[in-house]
């Protein structure tokens, strides 16, 4: 993991963004990309001191973006956008999301096409260094016109105003916390309140940490349907290279070849294997894995690109272009980010529902090929992992609520100046919720796996399954009695979620 991440001589990576958000690594502004911002800052306090209005710089916003602001009152006009604009409410947001919020509008500043002043970037860059987290409301932001809300509560802090929470997680006042780490408030002046809000970042932030998670609970999914169709006896046939390329889609074939990988040397599955073997024909939930998780992968990537494209982009309106003109544009709609995190939502919600019909399989002694009923230790006494169904039933069907588009919906804004919106901050607000879901479907896949892997004994499963096994067994018994369930789901979910579940069968192969 970085420990240190470079802001402005080239775009960010996603791993850089991850990096700064979750595991708190220092950032340090280019030099060559800060003299850069302060030639272009020279054009912005030229065009400042023209009589003729420029938007932004001289005028006013939005649906007033034709109202002249005499020199005298353009400091008090931005104050008073930060403060007008950070309105968010409801829950507070997580920290990595804030974090990932502002070094991605740092980013942005950096590239000198915003006009703000070097101090500006500098105390962007030493609020994420002194770990001071502005408070963030969960609702506010409707996705055009950049993450406003999200983002005045940002700059609202770098102002010195607001509450924070330091290193320490403890709440405080802005200015106490900027205090405390030796930091000045900065009094904005013209053009850079607008620069600092006008960006997809609070969007483009949980998509690229979304996308970090996903494509691990991905290769999960890959680990936990090998576990069902070898604890199943199912057949690892239909997982053939040359099946494969027969219709060559890129995720199908990756997903294909961890299912072959997980699967190898696995005495269960040999055990059947023999031309008398009548498992050609296996359930689509095992059957067709690589087919639902292999087009979820080609989707994961997709958003990668488009947030790739994203992350090499500068995002404010009006913008300074290269050759010096000061513009207004539409770069800041976030229609592109939020269209890939609600694919996103549809492919998680489809994984989680393919693997609770595996679940579902496994305990139903007409399906699962001769496993105890709900693979109960006293049939009639026990009820074994009946209800761990349940809940795995009951968050699909949340998940398949929260695969409902958030980028259809608009509601017009700013007396209609802003008549479009890309609701891509909600999109991005279920796909976190989404991929906890997801998370906890696999892990129970995976606790239900393997209790059957143990009741195949003494049949041995794979290297890779049973070192799943194995990890599962240091968290959570085998079978037995009846006892409480919840702690264990809540187990093998934390292993889900950390990477270990994906990471040892990987390791294993």
């Amino acid at each position: 993991m970085h420990s240190i991440v470079t802001v402005g001589s080239v775009p960010l990576a996603p791993a850089d963004v991850v990096a700064v958000a979750r595991h708190d690594a220092r950032v340090t502004v280019d030099a060559v990309a800060m003299r850069r911002v302060a030639q272009t800052r020279a054009l912005i306090e030229g065009l400042a001191d023209d009589p003729q209005p420029h938007y932004g710089i001289s005028t006013g916003f939005g649906a007033l973006a034709t109202t002249f602001i005499a020199e005298d009152r353009r400091a008090q006009l931005q104050a008073s956008l930060i403060r007008s604009h950070a309105a968010g409410t409801g829950s507070e947001v997580e920290r990595e999301v804030v974090r990932a919020l502002m070094l991605l509008r740092l980013q942005t500043l950096a590239t000198g096409r915003t006009g703000v002043r070097p101090v500006v970037v500098e105390t962007y860059a030493a609020l994420l260094n002194a770990g001071i987290t502005p408070i963030v409301r969960e609702y506010g932001s409707l996705g055009c016109s950049g993450d406003l809300a999200p983002l005045s509560h940002v700059a609202l802090a770098v102002m010195g105003e607001g509450d924070v929470r330091d290193a320490d997680g403890r709440s405080m006042t802005a200015g106490e916390a900027l205090a405390a780490a030796g930091i000045e408030p900065v009094l904005l002046r013209e053009k850079e309140g607008l620069a600092l809000i006008n960006g997809t970042d609070g969007m483009l932030g949980m998509l690229l940490l979304a996308a970090h998670d996903l494509e691990t609970l991905l290769t999960t999914a890959d680990v936990a349907a090998a576990i069902s169709v070898e604890s199943q006896l199912g057949t690892d046939a239909v997982f053939a290279a040359d099946l494969m390329a027969l219709r060559p889609q890129l995720g199908q074939a990756a997903s294909a070849a961890n299912l072959r990988a997980f699967l190898a040397g696995s005495a269960i599955v040999a055990s059947h294997r023999g031309p008398e073997c009548t498992r050609v024909q296996d359930a689509y939930s095992l059957r067709c894995a690589p087919q639902v998780h292999g087009a979820a992968r080609d989707t994961l990537a997709h958003a990668t690109a488009v947030a790739d494209r994203e992350l090499a982009s500068a995002v404010d309106n009006p913008v300074v272009t290269v050759d010096g003109r000061v513009e207004s544009n539409g770069n800041f709609h976030g229609a592109p980010v939020a269209y890939v995190l609600d694919f996103l939502a549809i492919a998680v919600a489809d994984v989680a529902s393919m693997s609770e019909r595996r679940t579902d399989r496994a305990l139903d002694v007409a399906r699962s090929n001769g496993l105890p009923p709900f693979l109960a230790d006293e049939v009639g006494v026990d009820s074994g992992l009946m209800i761990a169904q349940y809940a795995a039933a009951g968050i699909v069907s949340e998940l398949k609520r929260l695969a409902a588009p958030a980028s259809v919906d608009s509601i017009p804004s700013s007396a209609m100046q802003e008549d479009h919106v890309s609701m891509g901050w909600a999109a991005a607000r279920k796909l976190r919720r989404a991929l906890d879901g997801l998370a906890r479907v696999l892990a129970i896949e995976v606790m239900t796996g393997c209790r059957a892997l143990d009741l195949r004994a003494p049949l041995q499963p794979a290297a890779a399954t049973g070192a799943v096994r194995d990890l599962v067994r240091t968290r959570v018994e085998g079978p037995g009695p009846d006892r409480l369930v919840s702690p264990e789901i809540e187990a093998v979910t934390e292993l889900v979620a950390s990477g270990d579940v994906a990471r040892v069968a990987v390791e294993a192969v």
